[in-house]
């Protein structure tokens, strides 16, 4: 029975319910300030739903804001992890929610952030280890935001690094693992070879570089979706974004030109 509760909560992450997932994370009001004016959040919501987002992943307080009948099959991640970009270690997170809490407010799943290589690894591991096993306890699926980031980080991009990030989220207790893109992105084959928990490519591209076309590329090297917020919500129209990422991740579409586009720069963390 508790298999079956969480295996339930896992499908709907997947609206086609095929294992692959495109999820947007809108969370950065609390690291980096307002993602939209506030006429507009509403907007936003069901702008990044009608294209087709799996789930989107919001801050407790932020739920309140949401009128649940948008969501309809789109899911709802509360993240649990905070933290600023104006603290003395921008890359130290702590709890601010739990497990209980996030089900109250009817999350499908939670999130929590993990940057490897900090000077806070210890207790970030810790928090992270406290959760799983509360959504053990409660049937609810664990997303880790792992990366690897802090003083120690020579290459947050390094493929070998970033398979034992990933592991470290899997050995702890996560069902899904968002990290960076490895770089170059064909290098991403060997982390999602390595981990047996799904992987999703964090991040939009930077400005000069089609999305779409990063998708695309993020699918042909084994990751199991997307987790795209940044790029989403500065968009003019998140709309037809979301709808063409959506299909990247679903159908493996290849849009023309931009699925051929060059990829050799660095991707930013949604």
């Amino acid at each position: 029975m508790s298999d079956t509760r969480k295996a339930l909560r896992l499908r709907r992450l997947s609206r086609p319910h095929d294992g692959k997932y495109l999820f947007v994370p809108l969370d950065h009001s609390v690291s980096d300030g307002p993602v939209v004016p506030n006429h507009r959040w509403g907007g936003l919501i069901t702008a990044v739903v009608a294209g087709g987002a799996d789930a989107i992943v919001v801050h407790k307080g932020r739920v309140r804001l949401i009128d649940p009948a948008v969501l309809g099959d789109c899911a709802l991640v509360v993240h649990l992890s905070a933290g600023t970009a104006h603290a003395a270690d921008t890359n130290a997170k702590v709890l601010v929610g739990d497990v209980e809490e996030a089900l109250r407010l009817g999350a499908d799943a939670v999130s929590v952030h993990v940057n490897i290589g900090s000077d806070t690894e210890e207790r970030q591991l810790a928090d992270l280890g406290v959760v799983a096993s509360a959504c053990d306890a409660w049937n609810v699926p664990l997303i880790a935001m792992a990366y690897a980031r802090g003083p120690r980080i020579a290459d947050p991009h390094d493929p070998v690094l970033l398979s034992h990030v990933v592991n470290i989220a899997a050995d702890l207790g996560a069902d899904i693992v968002k990290t960076s893109m490895a770089l170059p992105i064909s290098r991403m084959a060997d982390v999602t070879a390595h981990c047996p928990i799904p992987v999703l490519a964090a991040g939009g591209p930077v400005d000069h570089v089609d999305p779409l076309g990063y998708a695309a590329a993020a699918m042909r090297a084994g990751c199991a979706g997307l987790a795209i917020g940044r790029r989403v919500f500065t968009d003019p129209a998140p709309r037809s974004l979301v709808a063409g990422l959506s299909s990247a991740v679903h159908q493996g579409a290849r849009r023309g030109a931009h699925a051929d586009h060059p990829i050799t720069t660095t991707t930013g963390a949604a």
